[in-house]
């Protein structure tokens, strides 16, 4: 008899794994098949634990089964238990009546044998959004705190912050337990605990002085999303609490990079020069403690390091990040466009640091238009550091974008070029000879943009560049777009003042007004501006030279009408005869009337 009790037993258990297998392989066929209301609820009433457990894989997204699920709270099967707990975090807020009546079962699982199964209860007694069990979610918080297993600590640290949301009543009790948690020896519990404080009091800096050095000797050792509260949470605590790092002498220099074998000498240094300020040493602590996150494969985590380094560090531990950051932009667009945001932030201090890896920043084909943007930027910053071959590369670079078909990334490679220019002396020649160059393009983006570039330049510097507006009058000819030939205009007219009879200004209006006719409504308008600058210097001239007659008693000379007034009154017919609204004006106004003009 005993025999076949066993093997009928064995059959059983063949049985079993046969229906296991078959369930398993038939997963994906049976679990679309819907079932009606009766059939989902002989799933969930079934004795059988795998029956339960393929009712619960059906409702887990939905609630009309809510108490039929509940019942299983109770289950020994820790399978079924954890369902039935994600089912309650996701469906207690619809039914919070029968959510209640899990409870004291709920409560029951804090005290089982297995941690586990603590920690689900607790996360579960957490999540449920009902405000009633708020004490009740803080006294299981408390138990937590005191748990011998790790695993719980941490699942009370993460319900701190839930159970604060849902009543922030219970602060006082949820900032004594985190006093704790931030404090426990075990990596993972004190990350969570480090989190949980960022919500619930972040102002309490005072309950991180005595586990300061524990925290910072244990950041290597957490998952990155702790290691992110950790970076945030040092950082302010360093701004608040340690002074600024300055810089020191030749001396303190040594000091920051003394050896190994030069640690013990270090303190007769400091007693011979006790005046120079060094970085705080649990600062130095800090510092070098995150120093080998910059490995880490989380790009926020870099980034959060190197936002360390500028805030709070030393340039000595910003080049350390360098390399890092720069290796972020072998990742997908969004990472590399986060990366450069941050290396542009960092070039901006420390520009000459990024000018060995001035080929990562060169603009590909695939690049999204942030990247670009953020790439021609970097170009720009650290242009004047570079070596004479890396600017002709970055020149080069900028020309050939300048001239392709997208007109936002021509728009800002001409921008860069002009920026290259303004950051250096030695390079500006080069950089107005290119956009010099691209003023008779075709393309009326480049040429418009490369003139407005040159305009900028010129205004910085008129004495100095002269000359350009003489080679832009020469190239009117050559200059095609309407926007373009009406700022070479506006440019001249600027300049319609200097060199007394020797300007070009008289002589260039004369050559417009032969086809004043043909030109653009933007280009009669600069003409007629042109026009009404030339006879103002001319008129101011004559004044001058009459007053100067008058001082020596010489008699008044009777002079025939000079060539500028026949100009004048020349374009003033043409003016009218074409309707153009510039010349809507009785006569020539004062100098404040027309010089500050700007083409439309």
């Amino acid at each position: 008899m005993e025999s076949i009790s066993r093997i009928s037993s064995l059959m059983e258990a063949a049985r079993e794994l046969t229906l296991d297998a078959a369930q398993a392989t038939r997963g994906s066929r049976t679990s679309s098949r819907l079932l009606d209301r009766n059939q989902m609820r002989k799933l969930l009433d079934s004795r059988n634990d795998r029956d339960v457990l393929e009712g619960l894989r059906r409702v887990i997204s939905t609630h009309p089964f809510f108490s039929s699920v509940v019942k299983n709270v109770a289950s020994p099967n820790i399978e079924i238990k954890k369902l039935v707990y994600i089912y309650l975090i996701h469906h207690a807020e619809q039914e919070p009546d029968l959510a209640l009546l899990s409870i004291n079962t709920i409560q029951k699982s804090l005290s089982d044998a297995n941690p586990l199964v603590r920690a689900m209860a607790l996360k579960t007694m957490s999540g449920i959004r009902v405000p009633v069990i708020s004490q009740i979610v803080s006294l299981a918080i408390k138990k937590g705190v005191a748990d011998m297993s790790p695993v719980v600590r941490k699942a009370a640290a993460l319900a701190i912050p839930k159970c604060h949301r849902l009543d922030p009543s219970q602060a006082p009790q949820l900032i004594d337990y985190l006093s704790t948690l931030i404090g426990d020896k075990q990596y993972f519990v004190a990350g969570a605990a480090v989190v949980a404080f960022l919500e619930v009091c972040p102002e309490r800096i005072d309950l991180i002085h005595k586990h300061y050095r524990g925290l910072v000797r244990k950041i290597v050792d957490m998952d990155e999303w702790s290691q992110l509260g950790m970076l945030r949470l040092m950082r302010v605590y360093a701004r608040k609490c340690f002074p600024r790092p300055k810089a020191g002498t030749a001396k303190q220099k040594m000091k920051d990079t003394a050896s190994a074998e030069d640690f013990y000498s270090e303190s007769k240094v400091e007693e011979a020069d006790s005046s120079v300020i060094t970085i705080d040493p649990d600062l130095r602590l800090f510092l070098n403690a995150i120093r080998p996150l910059l490995q880490s494969r989380n790009a926020g985590v870099v980034v959060a390091v190197t936002r360390c380094y500028i805030e709070i560090g030393t340039s000595e531990f910003v080049k350390l990040a360098v390399g890092p950051l720069v290796a972020l932009m072998r990742g997908p667009q969004d990472i590399q466009q986060l990366a450069l945001y941050n290396i542009v932030s960092v070039c901006l201090l420390w520009p000459s640091d990024f000018v060995k890896y001035a080929t990562h920043f060169l603009v590909r084909a695939t690049d999204s238009a942030p990247v670009w943007e953020l790439k021609l930027e970097a170009l720009t910053l650290i242009f004047p550091h570079s070596s004479p071959h890396i600017k002709s590369l970055i020149l080069k670079e900028l020309e050939h974008f300048s001239q392709g078909t997208n007109k936002a990334l021509v728009q800002e490679a001409v921008r860069a070029i002009g920026r290259c220019a303004q950051s250096d002396a030695t390079a500006s020649p080069r950089c107005l000879k290119l956009l010099l160059s691209q003023i008779t393009s075709l393309d009326g983006t480049l040429a418009a943009e490369s003139l407005t570039v040159i305009r900028h330049l010129i205004q910085q510097d008129p004495s100095g560049h002269v000359g350009t507006v003489v080679r832009l009058a020469k190239n009117l000819d050559s200059a095609t777009d309407p926007q373009a030939r009406a700022t070479i205009i506006w440019l001249v007219g600027e300049f319609s003042g200097l060199d007394g009879q020797d300007n070009i200004a008289p002589d260039v209006l004369r050559i417009l007004l032969k086809d004043f006719g043909n030109e653009s409504e933007a280009a009669k308008r600069q003409i007629v501006l042109l026009g009404a600058k030339v006879y103002l210097h001319h008129i101011n001239r004559r004044t001058e030279a009459e007053k100067a007659r008058a001082a020596e008693d010489d008699p008044p000379q009777v002079l025939e009408a000079h060539p500028i007034e026949r100009l004048w009154d020349y374009l003033m017919l043409l003016g009218t005869s074409c309707g153009t609204a510039a010349c809507h004006i009785d006569a020539p106004g004062t100098k404040a009337s027309t010089a500050g003009t700007e083409p439309i």
